[in-house]
């Protein structure tokens, strides 16, 4: 991912030119940062990318800025580096959603990994952005019966099932189900009830 870049965020400013300096020598694009509040004020995180993020520094912690990151609905993929192994520190960081929790010195093959899995795993959320993005707009598109009646199919009922709850014929709902098909642009019933069960867990926050 060439437009991608990768935050580095640590107080200490020798490892901070070091992890730099390997991430441009690898090929990455890389903003550094002395400080959480200093990343939170010029750091622009619209576009690809990851962060590789010092879990104690002075002022508010990797850790506290991840988890008020998380909460903001910022999904950006993160590394952690630590100057010790602190095995609750890493289960709440892992917990957290964190790619990884690195050691320092950290090992430079290590580190690369971490931050190639961590601009994987964010083409994949921005694209999966853009499918449900899609997706609802399909949705929208329908009419409120042709909702009406994709709402009934998801739920496995029967064409009869769903002209009964709506109160009309079991061919007007066939009629219904092929323009919601059409518009949904899938081929099967199960595609359908896919697409109505993608829809459900983005809106629900179920894994």
């Amino acid at each position: 991912m060439t437009d991608a870049i990768v935050h580095v965020v640590d107080d200490d400013h020798s490892v901070r030119t070091s992890l730099v300096r390997l991430l441009r020598t690898a090929g990455f694009e890389v903003r550094a940062y002395g400080s959480a509040g200093e990343f939170l004020l010029g750091s622009r995180r619209e576009g690809p990318g990851c962060i590789v993020l010092d879990v104690s520094m002075p002022g508010p912690s990797g850790l506290e800025l991840h988890e008020a990151l998380t909460k903001q609905g910022d999904r950006t993929p993160v590394v952690f580096l630590s100057g010790r192994g602190d095995i609750p520190m890493t289960v709440r960081a892992m917990k957290g959603g964190a790619v990884d929790f690195l050691t320092k010195p950290v090992k430079s093959a290590d580190l690369l990994g971490a931050v190639r899995a961590a601009l994987a795993r964010d083409a994949e959320n921005r694209e999966r952005d853009v499918q449900l993005r899609d997706l609802r707009a399909r949705v929208e598109s329908l009419t409120r019966r042709e909702q009406e009646v994709f709402a009934g199919v998801a739920e496995g009922k029967l064409n009869k099932q769903v002209a009964a709850d709506l109160g009309t014929s079991e061919r007007t709902i066939k009629a219904h189900r092929a323009r919601v098909m059409q518009k949904m642009q899938v081929r099967t019933v199960a595609e359908l009830i896919r697409a109505a069960d993608t829809l459900h867990k983005n809106v629900t926050g179920a894994a």
